[in-house]
């Protein structure tokens, strides 16, 4: 291979230069090369240079033949191998224009894209008749990428969340005078049947998870209340369908565990409203404050991410069979956020507060929305 000294300067290089063209090389592979010869220069073996970069010290090797003989442009890496695209640039970009709207629009009088889907387009509209990988390299090559969507709500207004946000931010800077703080609130149910989530499973194998096929009526039911200034988690296990009675009993316990004034934000489900929930606010002295989120914004529930969050690491591919199971790792799960307020906090952060915090300055909430600082009053 000769001396590097000499070969680099029988190419009009230096250790100095070698190490720029290592920054400056377009792609991975010729900045490895680059990288490879500058190591080689500082006087590393190609043994320590092949470890290094997890090469075979005879590629190490190669490289510095290679540029022996032809200079700099023998590290150019160029791609090779693979096939050439199956579509044409048109047909590629009637692909692109397709996907991106439903099936039914190009008239495939089916509900979703996959790759029969992809095939049976193609093959009407170019008379191509792709194989499993070639849709998915076409696919790939169009930039696009396999995802779980998730819903958007049509019937949200726009406008009224629009307007939460202001007035949300209102709250925030009225509570933080008033030394109030905020909770997020909701319920949920937890069946004893498995919740499917992806999982990794080798590679050839299918992902299955065992079911007992417990009873609809195996669960176990809460409410949860979270604190984003805090982290603090407050739960309730439900007995029976929720209602008004029952946010009460709940709300009781929220109020006794934190002195002071204190907001609850929740959605406008009936269980939140109602005559025992508008006795239970004429309470003297109570300073609680209800808050309604606009209808169908569960994104702006903080509360949601907790339900998420023990569906992920309770009931995630595990049928738990029975009701007292369910109840015995949910209560687990809610024993251990008391000392996770951190990530509590980081989890349950949603775009309200981000859009809230990016509002030029806090703005004054009107007065028929939330009371005055010893929030004595309620939206029901």
């Amino acid at each position: 291979m000769g001396d590097i000294a000499a070969i680099l300067t029988r190419w009009e290089l230096d250790a100095g230069r070698v190490r720029e063209r290592r920054y400056r090389a377009p792609t991975p592979r010729e900045r490895e090369r680059w990288h490879a010869l500058w190591l080689l220069a500082q006087g590393w073996s190609a043994n320590k240079v092949a470890e290094l970069l997890e090469r075979d010290p005879h590629t190490v090797g190669a490289w510095l033949a290679a540029f022996d003989r032809g200079g700099p442009a023998a590290l150019a890496f160029e791609q090779t191998g693979g096939p050439p695209p199956a579509l044409d640039p048109a047909a590629q970009a009637g692909l692109k224009v397709a996907i991106q709207a439903a099936p039914s629009d190009v008239g495939i009088d089916l509900a979703n894209w996959n790759r029969k889907v992809v095939r049976q387009f193609i093959e009407a509209r170019c008379g191509i008749r792709l194989g499993r990988s070639a849709c998915t390299r076409s696919l790939h090559r169009l930039g696009f990428a396999y995802k779980r969507p998730k819903k958007r709500l049509l019937k949200a207004d726009e406008a009224k969340r629009a307007a939460f946000v202001e007035q949300y931010a209102a709250l925030l800077a009225e509570a933080r005078g008033a030394g109030a703080k905020i909770f997020f609130a909701d319920e949920a149910h937890f069946r004893a049947d498995a919740d499917l989530r992806g999982k990794w499973v080798l590679k050839g194998r299918p992902a299955l998870v065992g079911s007992t096929c417990p009873r609809w009526g195996e669960k176990a039911s809460y409410y949860s209340a979270v604190c984003l200034e805090t982290g603090e988690v407050e739960h309730m296990e439900l007995t029976g369908n929720s209602n008004a009675a029952t946010s009460v009993a709940f709300l009781r316990p929220v109020r006794a565990n934190h002195p002071g004034p204190l907001i609850v934000i929740w959605d406008n489900g009936a269980a939140h409203g109602g005559e025992a929930a508008r006795t239970y606010l004429a309470t003297p002295d109570l300073d609680l404050l209800l808050v309604r989120l606009p209808a169908y914004s569960p994104d702006c529930n903080a509360d949601e991410a907790i339900w998420g969050w023990a569906r992920e690491e309770v009931t995630a591919n595990t049928c738990l069979g029975t009701k007292a199971k369910v109840q015995e790792k949910m209560g687990a799960f809610f024993a251990g956020l008391g000392a996770r307020t951190g990530e509590v906090q980081s989890r349950c952060r949603t775009k309200l507060q981000a859009l809230a915090e990016a509002l030029p300055t806090p703005l004054a909430a009107p007065e028929h929305e939330t009371s005055h600082v010893d929030f004595i009053g309620a939206l029901v």
